[in-house]
Order: structure tokens, then sequence, then C-alpha cells
């Protein structure tokens, strides 16, 4: 247990920094995220999505944030360059980072110690196991680059005149 509460409470504090750091550099960016480099980032449809959520559910959405894989960070931003007011962003930021600290911390742990033990009682099946994901994380991730190189048919009509 004392290692689930140290991994917990090293996972909040990098939590906190890294969210709050997101926070902070939208707040900083404000309207200027909008133009120029980023443009085409906070213009995707993942950002939309969470501003319009933001815009709606306020808080929630920033403490809600922390259980989603890839919607918390624009979530961060998004609040920080909306000029979400430090009295509602911290304690979302507080409640959703705890949240995720305690779920990566028990999670990975438990991850872990199956995965020792499969590895030392059917070495053969850990190393499938292991390759199997590495596997899938790299079709995900050619999947995904794949998917931002090759433009919709859509963006090449459009850019045609």
């Amino acid at each position: 247990m004392d290692k689930i509460a140290l991994a917990a409470g090293a996972l909040y504090v990098i939590v906190l920094l890294r969210a709050g750091g997101t926070f902070a550099v939208g707040w900083l960016a404000g309207a200027g995220a909008r133009r120029g480099r980023f443009a085409a980032r906070t213009s995707s449809a993942k950002f939309r999505r969470a501003e319009r959520a933001i815009q709606r559910w306020g808080a929630p959405v920033v403490a809600v944030s922390f259980l989603t894989v890839g919607f918390q960070t624009a979530a961060n931003f998004l609040a920080g360059s909306m000029r979400m007011p430090l009295s509602r962003y911290l304690p979302a930021l507080f409640a959703g980072g705890a949240a995720w600290a305690l779920i990566y911390a028990t999670a990975g742990f438990g991850f872990l110690k199956a995965l020792g033990r499969l590895f030392a009682e059917r070495t053969a099946y850990g190393v499938s196991a292991v390759a199997v994901l590495l596997l899938v994380v790299a079709v995900v991730v050619y999947r995904r680059r794949r998917a931002v190189a090759v433009p919709s048919p859509g963006d090449a009509a459009s850019g045609e005149s």
C-alpha cells in the first residue's frame, strides 16, 4: 500500500504541474493561440469540442477531462485561453488530478504486477503480451499520423479555386 500511496503522490504532483502549466500557457496565449502557428491545432475537432463543453459546463468539464485520454490537454489549455477564473479552475484541477493520480497509480501497479507474474510463470506469454501491446500502440500511432497527413476530400476541394 505504501508503494501505491507514494506513486499516487508523485503522479498527483506531476499532473498538477503538467495540467497547471498547460492552463498557464493557454492563459498567456489567449487570443494569440487562435492565430499563427497554433491556429491549426486550436481549430481541430478535439479543441472545438473541448471549447464547447467548457463554455457550456465550465469547471466540471476540466475535472472530468482527467478521466479521459487525449482530451485533458485540450480542456486545460482552452480553460486557460478562455480565461477561466482560478477560483473555478483550481478546485477542478485538484479534484480531477487526484482522481487521475489514484486511477493511474492503482491500475498501473496492478498491470505491472500482472505482467511481472506472467513473465515469471510463463515467459513466452509475457513476451507475447508485450509484443501485442507494442503492435497495438504502433498501429494506433500509424493510423493517427496517416489521418493527419492525408487531407480529407472536403479539404482538397476547399483549397482549389
